[in-house]
């Protein structure tokens, strides 16, 4: 019976997760038959219930995990024996770490700035149009594509072809630019650029997410206060400027630390466009190189423990916020 605690094989791995959601159906159709038919049971049993097997897969599920990441992230790759903050060192001296430390902190920048910015403008000058529907649809749809099949049409885009003879460039970029009388790039190749236009990726897809919010929280401002900013000389930029941008200011911080959060994730970009090669990998995608294919789960386990302390600022930041929203209400 070891396979229930180590599968190696594909079988064993299906199985397990077969009896995994079996057994989560078991328990908890035990729980609600059994809050069902007993009518007198204390509220802390109802409420243990409920919450037990949440706060039981949350254990094993997340914290035990977490903790656990943190402690291999103090020891070497056979867990045996203890070195400190060698990992951690490694990670912010070592010139490979630091290219990855650079590129993850541009994609935090950039992608969150640029999508928002974006967002916005679009959904104030699509707002109260008469075509408002269809042109926030069309921002709106790389949203529903997988970040895998946004690489993949990206890539398309990219494509390169050597300009000799009649070789026809099937890139979208290049041909473009043999348009414009200039010689085909390889945009994915070429450091440190080839970084941007990856990021240029994340943008695309959120842009649209920034824009749905964003023009949610235009239609919410009262028309009082704008009607009293026209009477007072205001419009354009000074409209946007001084009643637009403050009064959607919460919802403005939920777009940032929202996109800001997804992008700290972003592994699917990577690996699909460059595979992380040529100078573009970020801690994310570093993690799961060194921590599967290189046979490093040590020094993987301090990355990830690293992108974790990345996000936890962000987190609390934009927890403060929404309750400082809240208390204004």
């Amino acid at each position: 019976m070891d396979w229930l605690i180590r599968p190696d094989t594909t079988g064993e791995k299906l199985t397990l997760m077969v009896l995994a959601i079996l057994l989560f159906v078991v328990v908890m159709g035990v729980i609600l038959f059994g809050v069902d038919r007993i009518k007198r049971l204390p509220v802390w049993v109802v409420a243990l219930g409920f919450l037990g097997p949440t706060l039981l897969f949350l254990t094993f599920g997340l914290l035990y995990p977490g903790l656990r990441t943190i402690r291999d992230s103090f020891y070497d790759n056979s867990g045996d024996a203890f070195v400190g903050f060698d990992n951690y060192v490694k990670a912010f001296t070592e010139d490979q770490f630091q290219i990855v430390l650079r590129n993850t902190l541009l994609w935090v920048v950039l992608v969150p700035l640029v999508a928002t910015f974006i967002g916005l403008v679009y959904a104030v000058m699509v707002d109260r149009t008469r075509f408002e529907s269809f042109a926030k649809t069309l921002i709106f749809l790389p949203m529903a594509i997988s970040l895998v099949g946004a690489s993949i049409i990206w890539k398309f885009v990219y494509e390169y072809r050597p300009d000799q003879g009649n070789i026809q460039q099937i890139g979208l970029a290049n041909q473009i630019l043999v348009w414009l009388g200039l010689p085909p790039q390889q945009f994915l190749l070429n450091q440190p650029w080839n970084t941007l236009f990856l990021i240029a990726v994340m943008v695309w897809i959120q842009a649209g997410f920034a824009m749905t919010v964003l023009s949610a929280a235009i239609k919410a401002i009262p028309d009082d206060i704008v009607e009293a900013a026209r009477l007072d000389g205001l419009g354009g930029a000074k409209m946007f400027r001084f009643i637009t941008v403050p009064s959607i200011r919460p919802a403005l911080v939920v777009v940032l630390t929202t996109i800001a959060m997804a992008t700290l994730k972003v592994f699917d970009i990577v690996r699909t466009m460059t595979g992380g090669n040529f100078g573009t990998s970020v801690v994310a995608y570093e993690y799961y190189t060194q921590s599967f294919r290189a046979q490093n789960p040590a020094f993987g386990a301090a990355l990830a423990v690293l992108l974790f302390v990345l996000v936890i600022p962000i987190v609390v930041y934009n927890v403060r916020q929404l309750r400082l929203s809240e208390e204004i209400r």
